[in-house]
């Protein structure tokens, strides 16, 4: 469908296609990288403390309360933090503000597919590199010339994850041009880069709120940088939403940065499982990627990943499939409870026999 009365970019969009949120009865959904474990009690607490008279008032415009807890917990200043409404928004501001150059914007071949979009939407010229032959960033084949670099770590959807000195090594090579560490998944096993910010005045990490720490209801996202890059930032959200967060999302946020031993709890089982699922998908003939997130890449030799995935629907259990190069046959999955990743095992084994 098309209308005269779009602007001339919205035919050329290729939008985003979120992974889909079926209203399914007893669905065993392990498509979208969402938590299986609630929020931190003290979540639930404080945004029963903010329902009442006060919202009708807008939210503090600078979500104080939830960058100084963003703050404390990684050890910098408050001025080096941003928020945004969910990850997406903030990558989408950064896109705006600080990729948008002559030269192209690098990221690789087999990574977050809202980055393409982006590109699309704000019209920014952008270069695919390659992954390696056993799907990893190969940061040597970034140093060619760019107007910035962005990549997840670890990398989605492989779940592979990129070494501190790695990312470290490609800032000292790469000086001229802003490196986005997109960070979604980094407490599910890896190092966040965060340490490196004080030193490298180009990095900019970007996390979010949506997976580690169950709030992916909330819409939570922020990134940690420099404050020239913070402030190129906030000069985009104050010209497109000044309000991005809710009041609710602002005290639920600092809530959860208040419970670290909740957090670790829920990280660590969603570790156990990953390793568990991972040994589980091996012994049926799998071959998985090593994942450092709360998802596998995993493809079966033996079986087509679409009818596979259709297969596993019937059953009432949902994966993700892309239908893009390198990996068609892989089927991404995300980690669940104890009791979901069973009856995945489960059901594979009465599927593969058939």
């Amino acid at each position: 469908m098309s209308s005269p009365f779009w602007s001339d970019i919205v035919a050329r969009l290729d939008p985003y296609v979120p992974g889909e949120q079926p209203k399914l009865a007893n669905l065993t959904k392990l498509n979208t990288n969402e938590n299986p474990y609630g929020p931190s009690p003290r979540v639930l607490e404080a945004i029963a403390g903010e329902l009442g008279d006060s919202l009708r008032l807008y939210p503090d415009p600078s979500g104080t309360l939830l960058r100084q807890a963003v703050a404390d917990y990684y050890g910098v200043d408050l001025a080096q933090v941003f928020l945004g409404n969910g990850s997406d928004e903030v990558l989408a501001h950064i896109f705006q503000a600080l990729l948008k150059h002559e030269e192209p914007v690098l990221f690789p071949d087999i990574t977050y597919s809202f980055y393409p979009v982006y590109c699309g939407l704000y019209q920014v010229d952008y270069q695919r590199i390659p992954l390696g032959s056993d799907y990893r960033i190969q940061v040597a084949d970034y140093l060619c010339s760019n107007g910035g670099i962005i990549f997840p770590n670890p990398n989605a959807p492989t779940g592979i994850l990129l070494s501190l000195p790695e990312i470290e090594w490609l800032l000292k090579k790469n000086q001229r041009s802003v490196l986005i560490v997109d960070e979604a998944y980094i407490d599910f096993g890896g190092e966040t880069a965060v340490s490196l910010v004080g030193r490298y005045p180009n990095l900019l990490v970007t996390q979010t709120l949506s997976k580690s720490r169950s709030l992916a209801g909330l819409r939570i996202g922020f990134a940690i940088g420099d404050v020239a890059l913070i402030e190129a930032l906030e000069r985009v959200k104050n010209s497109f939403n000044s309000y991005p967060l809710s009041r609710l999302a602002i005290v639920g946020g600092a809530a959860a940065f208040a419970d670290e031993d909740y957090f670790r709890e829920v990280c660590e089982q969603v570790v156990r499982s990953r390793e568990t699922l991972a040994s589980g998908l091996k012994s049926l003939g799998f071959e998985v990627l090593p994942s450092s997130a709360n998802f596998l890449l995993a493809t079966c030799p033996s079986r087509d990943a679409v009818e596979l995935a259709a297969r596993l629907r019937e059953k009432g259990i949902i994966v993700r499939h892309f239908r893009q190069p390198r990996i068609e046959q892989f089927l991404r999955i995300t980690i669940g409870t104890t009791e979901q990743n069973r009856r995945l095992l489960d059901v594979l084994v009465e599927l593969l026999k058939q």
